[in-house]
């Protein structure tokens, strides 16, 4: 159950910080990231190059790239693992979450599509699709679950 709970607020953090066009940066602390994070971050991305670390008061952050994909790993204060995001192509997302969305959001055109996986000791790895949808006069994002059902997240803009 508590890691339902990471695992929720951390997609309201997703939410709120991938999509934001200003500010965000704002919010960010000049804070050292935590030994433990560090040590963990490096015996699981060994091969990570270009790597950024961002810390703020909900989470600390690595940005690097890993074979040439440019990803972002979360984890909590704590020092736990949340999960890694990255920017993946709207043909990733199964053909039955893309009908929902074309027929739900047909004044919509997918603006971009975040992949984020979690892994979790108890349940298999989950990896959960959070695409931007924009028209002319707002943006809202939609989450894709692991069975490719669609739910409206968060009005963007």
């Amino acid at each position: 159950m508590k890691k339902i709970f990471i695992t929720t607020a951390m997609i309201a953090l997703l939410g709120t910080s991938v999509f934001a066009k200003d500010g965000g940066k704002k919010a960010e602390k000049a804070v050292t990231v935590s030994y433990t994070v560090q040590n963990q971050f490096d015996a699981d991305f060994s091969d990570a190059t270009d790597v950024n670390w961002t810390v703020t008061s909900n989470c600390q952050k690595a940005t690097f790239t890993l074979n040439d994909v440019k990803m972002t790993a979360f984890y909590n204060l704590q020092g736990e693992y949340l999960g890694t995001t990255q920017d993946v192509n709207y043909s990733t997302i199964a053909p039955k979450a893309k009908k929902q969305i074309t027929d739900k959001y047909k004044d919509y055109t997918v603006a971009d599509v975040i992949k984020y996986e979690t892994s979790d000791n108890v349940t298999a790895d989950q990896t959960v699709y959070f695409v931007d949808l924009k028209n002319t006069t707002s943006e809202i994002l939609v989450r894709v679950t692991p069975n490719a059902d669609v739910y409206f997240f968060k009005q963007v803009k």
